[in-house]
C-alpha cells in the first residue's frame, strides 16, 4: 500500500537532514551517517544510524542525481559492493552522470550490524549436518538453529524487531531526501529487487528509474520461495553438469554422461563425506564435511565463471582427499576471512528473512513431510535446502511481513531483469514481478549465472544504460543472449 504523499510531522527532522560528508579511506569515495527512526510507528522511540557512501559523478555531461545501488542478500554490504565494484566498475557513462550511492541497510555491515555468533561458534554452525539421518542428528540441527537464533536475540533484542524490508525501504526515502533528490533512482540485484519493488509500492510518486535485476516474487510464501529456489539451483547445476562432462578434467563423469548421472555421482561423494570428512590443511583444523562441500558447490552456481574453479576443487577433494578448494568456495559464500572472522551477512540474512515472512516450516516433522517435494525439485540439493528452511522456526521475534503482490500504481516504468538459468532467483520470479508491477517492463537474459547487468552481455548493458541515462525503458519482453 502506498504511503501518504505528505511527510508526517514526526518524521520531518529525519527528512531535513543534511549529510556531513567526509573522506573514508577509499580514494574517490565520501562517507556520512544518516539517522532513521528505529520504529516508524513510534519515531520518538530512538534512532538507527545508517552508514552511507557516495562517489560523485565524474562528468562530462549533466548530472542526473544519485543512483542508489543494493547487491542483495539480504545482508550484503551495499557500501562494500559500491566501493569495491559498482563505484569503479559500472559503465563509465553511468558513473559520469550519476553520484553512485550505497547505504548499508539497518542491521547490515556498517549500519548497526546484528551479530549472532563469534568465529569459532560460526565454524561449528557451518559444519552442522543439514541432511540428518536420525533423531540424534535432527536434534543436533535444531540445537544449532536455536543457538544461532538466541545469539541474535541476545545481541540486538530491539533492532531485531525492526530490520524488515519495508522499514529499510522507508529508510531509503529518508536517504533520497537527504541527498536532495526528488525521485529515487536505484539498481537492485537479487534481494535488492524486493527492496526496490517495496519502495515503489510505498512511494510510487517518488519512484524514478528503477532496475530490478535477478528479481524476487513478493507474492510467494516462504516455503514456495524455498522450493522454487531449490529448483533454480537444480537448473543451474544441470547447466554446469552439461558443461563439466565436455571438459577433460571433469571428476563427475566423461563425455555423454547425463546431468542426472552427474548429480548422482556428486550426491554419492557428499554421502562419503557425511561418513568421513576429508582434510583441508586449514589452520583452524576444519575438515571438509558434507555441509561445507555442499555450500562450496552451491556458491559456484552463482557465476559460470566459477565452474572451472569448482571442477578443480572437486577433483582435489574426490581424487586426492584434499578439501581445501571446496572449503575456499564455502568460506567465500559465508564471507569468512583467513583469520576466521565472519562478516554479518548470514546474521542479517536470517534477521531480515525471518521478519519478512512467516517460517517455511515450524517443526522437523513438517520438513520430513516436504522432503519428497524438495528432492524432486533438486535430487542433489533438495534435502539440504529443505532442512535449511527450518531456521526461522526458532527465531526470537515473530514475522511482521507476509506475502503480497506489489503493483506500485502510478510509478514510472520499472525495468525487471530475469536470467533464464539463474540459480538463486529463478526466471519465473522476474516474469511474476514484471506482471505485478503496473509499470513493469520485463528484460530477459538467456544465459547462466545470477543477475545480468555488468556480467558480459552487451545487449543487457546497452539496454539498461539507455534507460538509466535517457529514461528510455525497453519494450516489455525484450530478450538478450
Amino acid at each position: 500500500m502506498a504511503l501518504p504523499r505528505s511527510t508526517p510531522a514526526a518524521l520531518s527532522p529525519y527528512y531535513a537532514q543534511k549529510p556531513a560528508w567526509r573522506g573514508c579511506g577509499v580514494p574517490g569515495f565520501q562517507c556520512a551517517t544518516i539517522k532513521a527512526p528505529l520504529d516508524y510507528a513510534k519515531p520518538s522511540a530512538g534512532d538507527v544510524r545508517l552508514a552511507v557512501t557516495r562517489k560523485k559523478a565524474t562528468g562530462p555531461g549533466e548530472r542526473l542525481g544519485s543512483l542508489l545501488v543494493n547487491p542483495g542478500g539480504p545482508g550484503g554490504s551495499a557500501i562494500g559492493y559500491v566501493q569495491a565494484y559498482a563505484g569503479i566498475g559500472y559503465p563509465a557513462e553511468v558513473r559520469a552522470r550519476y553520484d553512485i550511492v550505497a547505504v548499508d541497510p539497518r542491521g547490515v555491515a556498517r549500519s548497526e550490524p546484528v551479530e549472532c555468533l563469534d568465529g569459532p561458534a560460526m565454524d561449528t554452525y557451518t559444519r552442522t549436518d543439514t541432511t540428518p539421518d536420525d533423531t540424534k542428528e535432527t536434534d543436533g540441527l535444531v540445537e544449532a538453529y536455536r543457538t544461532f537464533a538466541e545469539g541474535c536475540g541476545a545481541d540486538a533484542p530491539r533492532l531485531l524487531r525492526h530490520v524488515s524490508t519495508a522499514e529499510t525501504a522507508r529508510d531509503m526515502d529518508i536517504v533520497r531526501a537527504a541527498l536532495g533528490d526528488e525521485k529515487l533512482n536505484f539498481v537492485g540485484a537479487s534481494y535488492g529487487t524486493f527492496l526496490g519493488a517495496t519502495y515503489a509500492g510505498l512511494f510510487p510518486d517518488r519512484t524514478g528509474r528503477l532496475v530490478l535485476d535477478g528479481a524476487m516474487d513478493p507474492s510467494l510464501p516462504a516455503r514456495r520461495l524455498n522450493l522454487e529456489q531449490t529448483a533454480g539451483f537444480d537448473t543451474a547445476f544441470r547447466s554446469f553438469a552439461r558443461d563439466c562432462v565436455r571438459q577433460a578434467d571433469c571428476p563427475l563423469g566423461g563425455k555423454g554422461t547425463s546431468p542426472e548421472q552427474v548429480g548422482e555421482n556428486l550426491k554419492a561423494f557428499f554421502e562419503k563425506l557425511d561418513a568421513r570428512p576429508v582434510s583441508t590443511g586449514d589452520a583452524d583444523g576444519r575438515s571438509l564435511t558434507e555441509s561445507l562441500a555442499t555450500t562450496g558447490v552451491i556458491a559456484a552456481m552463482y557465476d559460470e565463471g566459477s565452474w572451472e574453479q569448482l571442477r578443480e576443487a572437486l577433483t582435489s577433494a574426490m581424487k586426492e582427499n584434499d578439501g581445501s578448494g571446496l572449503l575456499l568456495l564455502s568460506d567465500g559464500y559465508y564471507e569468512r576471512d583467513a583469520d576466521g572472522r565472519y562478516s554479518n551477512l548470514m546474521f542479517a540474512n536470517a534477521a531480515v528473512n525471518c521478519l519478512d515472512l512467516p517460517p517455511s516450516f515450524d517443526t522437523p516433522e513438517q520438513v520430513r513431510g516436504a522432503l519428497p517435494e524438495f528432492e524432486k525439485a533438486s535430487p542433489v540439493f533438495g534435502e539440504g535446502l529443505a532442512w535449511a528452511a527450518l531456521n526461522c522456526a526458532y527465531w526470537p521475534v515473530g514475522a511482521t511481513g507476509e506475502p503480497h503482490r506489489i503493483e506500485a500504481k502510478g510509478a514510472a516504468p520499472i525495468v525487471v531483469v530475469g536470467t533464464t538459468r539463474d540459480p538463486a532467483t529463478p526466471y519465473r520470479w522476474a516474469q511474476a514481478l514484471a506482471g505485478q508491477l503496473s509499470s513493469g517492463r520485463l528484460l530477459t537474459y538467456d544465459g547462466d549465472g545470477h543477475t545480468a547487468y555488468g556480467r558480459g552481455s552487451a545487449c543487457i548493458d546497452r539496454t539498461i544504460n539507455a534507460y538509466l541515462l535517457r529514461g528510455t525503458p525497453p519494450k516489455d519482453g525484450k530478450r538478450c543472449s
